[in-house]
């Protein structure tokens, strides 16, 4: 963090990671008028963090998840497997195969990201249940 930049404002935060989960106009807008909404993210409450790209990715928002990758938000293993990026989700798995038990934003499962990944993910969705066998 800039030591010359001040804290983001929760509500703004709020507002933003809200409008990632569908309203893409709104999050251009926000981004636009605030670059470090990009890596922000909110404590909903139960250790439930959540970023803009996270709302994205278990929502299947495709366009907005693209979007702020673009921009300079970090990919994890929950976005790629939403957007169908079997190399990336396959890596971390066979490095951290713990992963697989491991629950998003909401406590969305991995593989739910997956499947709102539609057709693109298709192949993620079959290679996590192909790892069923590790999480029971």
């Amino acid at each position: 963090m800039n030591v010359n930049s001040k804290p983001l404002d929760i509500e703004l935060v709020r507002e933003f990671v809200i409008a990632a989960h569908g309203d893409f106009e709104k999050v251009k807008q926000l981004v636009t008028e605030e670059p470090a909404l990009i890596h922000s993210v909110v404590n909903w409450g139960g250790d439930d963090w959540e970023s803009g790209l996270g709302a994205a990715a278990h929502t299947g928002n495709r366009s907005i998840a693209e979007w702020l990758l673009e921009r300079g938000a970090r990919l994890d293993i929950f976005a790629a497997a939403m957007l169908g990026e079997l190399g990336v989700v396959s890596s971390i798995i066979e490095r951290f195969p713990e992963v697989l038990q491991e629950k998003g934003p909401h406590g969305i499962p991995l593989i739910r990201h997956a499947e709102k990944g539609g057709e693109q993910a298709k192949f993620v969705v079959e290679y996590l249940k192909s790892k069923e066998q590790l999480i029971h």
